[in-house]
């Protein structure tokens, strides 16, 4: 065996991670029509460092169904308004009605992990979060939210070169942020706050769930798979349906407008040629590529 790959797992093939993507997300749409059906209110969280796959597991799980019911979350830095109210109140206007699944990417924990870290927000107001946010999220459940919440988990070493590669990668490039480069030496720090953070926040009601996400591809079919294990939900029936016959459909004598009235947008497609096609675009991090 080779030293540089003993001890590590094996790395899921691109054939078995796209056909295993596939049914799963067929459950998903599953699980959206048993959502939309029962009128239940699902929330889930994903947290943890920068690079660790948090966006590309939303962008899977929500490829193939509807962004009316599946709905990602994703605030900006808070204006002043909002850093006068109560802190967990900017989160509670975008928690789901009945039949919608909110995706949070990064959630009320940026309190207890970055911003406490970092140092915006002052040790008493970070007191305070460790003590009010499993209050918070009891209240959550009680009320009947399916509240879920995923911890990815990078390596030091994994991170660092996700990183690397963003600084050359022109499709992720906008990823990289002085604050995530801020970050860097800053890992210790990071992991005594996400520490600290379960001990606090990891309850019955509202447990953590750790996705090792070294390989991304695994991380993905993995965090979806225990989410729909998670939540007992029914395949249900579609209603039947007669698609009419072409000949049937009823015509009242329209005659389409003459298109030299319209402006339309010009038929670049058409101008292509195989020798003009660009060289194919490469996922660096997804293609374990340092």
């Amino acid at each position: 065996m080779n030293q540089k790959t003993e001890g590590k797992p094996a790395k899921i093939s691109l054939k078995k991670y796209l056909r295993e993507l596939k049914y799963l997300h067929g459950e998903l749409v599953a699980l959206q029509r048993w959502v939309q059906r029962e009128g239940l209110k699902v929330c889930i969280i994903f947290e943890g460092r920068d690079g660790a796959g948090k966006g590309g597991t939303i962008k899977a799980i929500t490829e193939r169904v509807s962004p009316r019911v599946f709905r990602t979350v994703a605030l900006p830095t808070p204006t002043e308004r909002e850093k006068s109210q109560i802190y967990l109140q900017r989160y509670i206007p975008h928690l789901p009605a009945a039949g919608e699944i909110c995706l949070f990417d990064r959630s009320w924990y940026n309190r207890g992990g970055v911003e406490h870290v970092m140092g915006y927000c002052t040790p008493e107001e970070h007191r305070r979060f460790l003590q009010q946010c499993p209050v918070f999220e009891r209240m959550l459940v009680d009320d009947g939210i399916l509240l879920r919440k995923y911890w990815f988990s990078v390596p030091q070493k994994e991170q660092y070169k996700r990183f690397k590669s963003r600084m050359t990668d022109p499709m992720r490039r906008w990823k990289l942020s002085p604050t995530d480069l801020e970050a860097l030496p800053r890992w210790e720090d990071y992991s005594r706050a996400k520490d600290e953070m379960f001990v606090h926040t990891d309850i019955d009601s509202a447990r953590w769930h750790v996705v090792e996400s070294a390989d991304k591809r695994k991380a993905r079919i993995n965090m979806i798979h225990h989410l729909l294990e998670s939540i007992p939900y029914e395949h249900v029936e579609r209603p039947e349906m007669t698609f009419p016959k072409k000949s049937s459909l009823p015509s009242s004598g329209y005659r389409r407008t003459d298109r030299s009235l319209q402006s339309e947008v010009p038929d670049y497609a058409a101008t292509l040629s195989e020798s003009d096609a660009p060289e194919r675009y490469v996922d660096l991090e997804d293609q374990g590529i340092s």
